[in-house]
């Protein structure tokens, strides 16, 4: 939707969390005079200090706020959703039906942008590979910025952006969902179920994720994750010119392990050495997958091996992805609160390996499939499992099927409490080994977020610790 667009229109902003803030005071700047409808399911003394003061000294605001949010859609021509509302909500379907545009923060920054846009999508992956494609792009002396679901909202970044900019944007299956165009380069990880709560089901997550390349065409490039089937039949069907990643096969374009190598080969059929994968700083083979996404995209836009390869070398783990917090009595503790689903927990124990002898698990639960996580365990070394409600439980039974004759099966420890479950980790960990966090399910019920699931494990790690020191 472009801006000239957006003037003529009744626009209601729904949802005023970070990216609903950033729209409204995008159009405000842009409309100054325009009356604005801001819409939450907050009442007005739980929105945040910001969010009051705005709609207390802006006259031209019209609010819908409370349990009654949702009603007066329809006299709006132009709904923009923030993630947090998901598409599926029927007073959207129900708008939506009766001709109200529904568009997103997103949509209106890709429609409007000159630059050139990077979208990265996945179940997982994703924020370390949009990091990595703004740093490799940025050591190639290209003006990248990075923003969307992590980094800032991009609306903010419109003004300035030329057409020599390029714009990397991490895009959740919520930013995804309903928009109807796709970024100039769209990067596609692998996807498993996740979320399938707020999207009604496995297809409609993945028919969100294929936004990603849906409205491409011949002039953009589709960089995906060549291991997998879904991101392979995705990409079968762009109409983008398709640039694969690999760590098992040899590919006739794009990129690939092979003798220890990361390869880069374009379309001229010659193979490039970019660097040792034992190079890359990131633990677990996950992270090769994330790295060769983003030396694909470095490559494709012409930086050079030897930038990527340095670029690559300097790259900090971000926090809360398998973060080593730091080694207290003998025992290393990793936190990895962002696991939210089964496979990036057996991602991490494949990162780790046998020193894991402490896992923390569990949170909410969205009913997936918890039979490989559990025979995971079993092949593991893990002697303590801790585990918080509701899926704790759940995964509890599931081990319990798993190990069959219960002997080998590790201890569990139930709890509700984040401090209790780090105390039984001090007690129960031996010295030279790992207690990694890893929960294998979202932090909704216990906790605010991940943010504050991770935050509250690192705190009691070192305060915990201090007094192991002091023993």
């Amino acid at each position: 939707m472009k801006l000239a667009e957006l003037g003529g229109a009744r626009v209601l902003v729904l949802g005023l969390g970070r990216e609903g803030l950033e729209t409204y005071r995008f159009l405000r700047a842009q409309f100054p005079g325009k009356t604005l409808g801001l819409a939450d399911r907050l009442p007005m003394e739980r929105l945040a200090p910001d969010v009051q003061r705005i709609i207390a000294a802006d006259s031209g605001v019209a609010a819908h706020l409370g349990d009654a949010y949702l009603t007066n859609l329809r006299d709006y021509d132009v709904v923009i959703r923030s993630p947090g509302v998901p598409l599926i909500t029927p007073a959207l379907q129900q708008a939506l039906h009766a001709g109200v545009r529904i568009t997103s923060h997103v949509e209106i920054f890709m429609a409007n942008c000159t630059g050139t846009t990077i979208g990265v999508t996945g179940t997982k992956g994703k924020s370390t590979t949009a990091s990595l494609i703004d740093a490799l792009l940025r050591a190639g002396g290209l003006e990248s910025r990075l923003a969307g679901n992590i980094g800032v909202p991009p609306l903010s970044l419109l003004r300035t952006t030329t057409a020599r900019s390029y714009l990397v944007l991490e895009l959740s299956s919520y930013q995804l969902d309903g928009i109807g165009l796709s970024p100039r380069i769209a990067v596609l990880l692998n996807i498993v179920p996740e979320h399938l709560d707020l999207h009604g089901g496995f297809d409609n997550y993945v028919r969100a994720k294929r936004n990603i390349t849906r409205f491409q065409t011949a002039d953009d490039i589709l960089v995906y994750n060549a291991m997998y089937p879904l991101p392979r039949e995705i990409a079968q069907s762009s109409r983008a010119r398709c640039v694969g990643f690999s760590l098992e096969e040899e590919l006739a374009a794009g990129s690939f392990v092979e003798s220890g190598n990361l390869i880069y080969r374009g379309d001229d059929g010659r193979k490039e050495v970019v660097m040792a994968a034992g190079d890359v700083p990131l633990p677990g083979r996950f992270n090769l997958h994330n790295v060769l996404a983003a030396l694909t995209v470095g490559r494709v836009l012409g930086v050079s091996g030897a930038a990527i390869a340095a670029a690559v070398r300097a790259f900090k783990p971000l926090a809360f992805r398998l973060e080593c917090v730091g080694t207290f009595g003998g025992v290393t503790f990793y936190n990895d609160p962002l696991a939210t689903i089964p496979q990036a927990t057996i991602a991490a124990l494949d990162a780790l390996g046998d020193r894991v002898a402490t896992l923390l698990l569990g949170g909410y639960d969205r009913g997936l499939d918890l039979t490989d996580l559990a025979r995971r365990i079993r092949q593991s070394r893990v002697r303590t499992v801790i585990l918080f409600p509701p899926s704790g439980e759940r995964l509890w039974q599931a081990m319990e099927r798993e190990y069959q004759s219960g002997a080998d099966l590790p201890k569990p420890c139930f709890t509700t409490d984040m401090r209790t479950a780090v105390s039984i980790a001090y007690r129960n960990t031996p010295s030279g080994t790992i207690c990694l966090h890893s929960p294998a399910a979202p932090s909704f019920g216990l906790f605010r977020d991940y943010l504050e699931r991770g935050e509250s494990f690192k705190r009691y790690v070192e305060e915990l610790g201090s007094v192991v020191a002091q023993n």
